[in-house]
């Protein structure tokens, strides 16, 4: 088992994971007895491959039926013990602090998303089948955080309870203006119409997700979706909302998106920012998730979000940590793609369908331990422009 065994041995402190290697001899790494975990290499090589890349390795190796979980356990399973072991805290060595100059300056440079690039990162995961995620996604395909109330709210519960919090957020009017950034299938910006009656122009970079808002907004002359990139826009509206969108903006690019922002609001307006975030500080974003889902993508610490709030003129109004709830929208998305294995294999082939369990089970265990979180920014360009107390999202 050597190299990993080295790392194994000093990484496992809670629980006991298994390997069997490709000989079938089983080599155990306790920290506690519970839980349990058992995997399996197939190939010798693997040893070398995960002790040096990790993050990268371990993933591909599931990916490709090198690696595998002996039932009953999942990839879930084994993704949660491990990283229940680099859990998020001060005196924990293993957490997952990026601190290395060269990888940092690396990131930087992948996150300069010039207009073509941002839209080739889009389409790479957004312009996937349509089929694909009726099957795991909410019926408005709210492909963002949810907000649960409590723990008998179903998904479907849970992402309309978010769509009402975010339009409480908005303080919205019939008379209103209403700019959605990334808007997805135009699930959202169909139900603010609905809750408010304003008028909704939603843009996006995909070419799929505009088809299908469109076609949900064909009778509605209030609501018009379009393909487009946020910079280029030069309307101003009263209210501004941009949802699972602003981890795809680029950290370079941050200061011209809040600068936008500010520029398309009007002087009594209000935007909702609703975007993942990290606890832990700045990081990096692993090159497993890089490379074969969100190219380009990163989850911003709040330091690195809020100095360019601050020097684009906008007020923070109101700000919001949610959490957990993330973790249980990946929850049950995970469970949800469980239960429709045979279909997604059918659409794509078993290699996709371990891609996209590996995709939500290390997402959700990212929330869970990791140090992911949810902001919600609520911006205005003066400070009356929302009330004074917080009694109106009880409404």
């Amino acid at each position: 088992m050597f190299p990993l065994s080295i790392f194994l041995k000093k990484l496992i402190k809670y629980g006991t994971l298994n390997i069997i290697d490709e000989k079938g001899k089983k080599h155990c790494f306790s920290g506690s007895p519970e839980p349990e975990i058992t995997i399996r290499f197939h190939d010798k090589s693997l040893l070398w491959k995960i002790f040096l890349k990790p993050d990268l390795k371990a993933g591909e190796a599931y990916m490709e039926g090198s690696l595998t979980i002996e039932p009953p356990s999942t990839i879930y399973d084994f993704l949660s013990l491990i990283t229940k072991n680099m859990e998020w805290r001060p005196d924990n060595p293993f957490h997952l602090m990026d601190g290395d100059p060269y990888s940092r300056l690396k990131g930087w440079f992948n996150q300069i998303n010039w207009p073509g690039k941002s839209k080739q990162n889009v389409s790479h995961h957004y312009d996937l089948s349509y089929d694909l995620y009726d099957l795991f996604l909410d019926d408005t395909r709210q492909y963002s955080c949810a907000y649960f109330h409590d723990e008998n709210d179903t998904l479907e519960q849970a992402q309309l309870n978010k769509m009402n919090l975010i339009a409480k957020k908005l303080l919205l009017k019939p008379e209103h203006d209403v700019l959605d950034i990334g808007c997805g299938w135009g699930g959202l910006g169909m139900h603010l119409n609905s809750a408010s009656n304003a008028n909704v122009t939603g843009v996006t970079l995909s070419e799929e997700q505009l088809k299908v808002a469109q076609k949900r907004s064909m009778n509605n002359k209030k609501v018009d979706f379009k393909l487009q990139d946020y910079r280029t826009i030069t309307q101003k509206y009263d209210r501004i909302v941009s949802v699972g969108m602003f981890e795809h903006v680029g950290r370079k690019q941050y200061q011209s998106y809040f600068d936008k922002v500010y520029e398309c609001l009007n002087d009594d307006g209000v935007a909702l920012i609703h975007t993942i975030g990290r606890a832990d500080g700045p990081g990096e974003t692993d090159p497993w998730t890089k490379k074969y889902i969100f190219p380009g993508g990163y989850a911003p610490a709040l330091s690195e979000i809020a100095p360019a709030i601050e020097k684009s003129g906008l007020y923070i109004t109101d700000m919001e940590v949610l959490r957990l709830h993330y973790a249980n929208t990946l929850k049950e998305w995970r469970i949800r793609v469980e239960s429709n294995k045979e279909n997604i294999i059918e659409m794509y082939d078993d290699n996709f369908l371990r891609m996209w369990e590996f995709y939500l089970a290390s997402a959700e265990c990212a929330f869970r331990n990791l140090g992911h979180v949810f902001f919600h920014f609520q911006l205005s360009k003066w400070q009356d422009n929302v009330p004074l107390t917080r009694e109106y999202l009880l409404d």
